[in-house]
């Protein structure tokens, strides 16, 4: 197992840039890699972006960036209100904006959804992701689903089983509003966590897993 040192004493905090298409995408898809990230004694900060949420789910997007980043001592969360469902037909908008983004942040790092995802909103985000940031470490992470669209993610991220429960309370614990819905629990968060771990062998048996599709060693 290689560790990918992410050290910045001398040129400044890791910057990391989180999109997600919806108020809860970053935390299920990244959020133990996150947890596990402003654990450590590097100095971060993180542009956290969510692209659709309006109503109680901004709130929502809102009170669950504030459980995940309260460790973070440099933080910009944004909350965007583009249509939930229609993103491709509201493309030009979603561009204008990450050409915003690109003016106002040099990132490190870049977690993103992944651009096989059977969900039209998060492939649209993945797309321009790319088109955008076009020199930096991108990794796509995955979000469970009815599509049944997981694959064969390439990059993992091993996490303790502290870090897990950790995550897996703060998504319960700010997403009301998705309580109701059959696939989403903490069996769901868990199940997909240790499968990753078993894939990558990890000591704790849970990680995260990504796909990385250009790496500059």
């Amino acid at each position: 197992m290689f560790a990918l040192d992410f050290g910045r004493k001398a040129a400044g905090p890791l910057k990391i840039l989180c999109l997600g298409a919806h108020s809860d995408d970053i935390e299920i898809g990244c959020g133990g890699t996150i947890l596990r990230l402003l654990g450590s004694q590097q100095e971060i900060e993180i542009v956290w972006v969510v692209f659709g949420a309006g109503g109680k789910r901004e709130q929502e997007a809102r009170n669950s960036a504030g459980l995940f980043l309260s460790r973070a001592k440099n933080k910009d969360v944004i909350v965007k209100k583009f249509r939930d469902g229609f993103f491709p037909f509201e493309g030009a908008q979603i561009k204008d904006y990450f050409e915003e983004l690109k003016a106002r942040t040099a990132p490190d790092l870049i977690f993103t959804h992944n651009r096989k995802d059977a969900h039209q909103d998060h492939r649209l985000i993945a797309e321009l992701t790319w088109n955008t940031f076009r020199n930096h470490l991108v990794l796509e992470y995955e979000i469970p689903k009815y599509d049944g669209d997981l694959g064969q993610p390439n990059l993992f991220v091993p996490l303790d089983r502290e870090v897990c429960e950790e995550k897996v309370n703060y998504i319960e614990e700010a997403f009301e509003t998705q309580r109701a819905k059959k696939w989403f629990g903490k069996d769901t968060f868990f199940a997909l966590m240790r499968l990753r771990g078993m894939e990558c062998v990890a000591d704790s048996g849970y990680a995260e897993a990504f796909y990385c599709r250009k790496l500059v060693l």
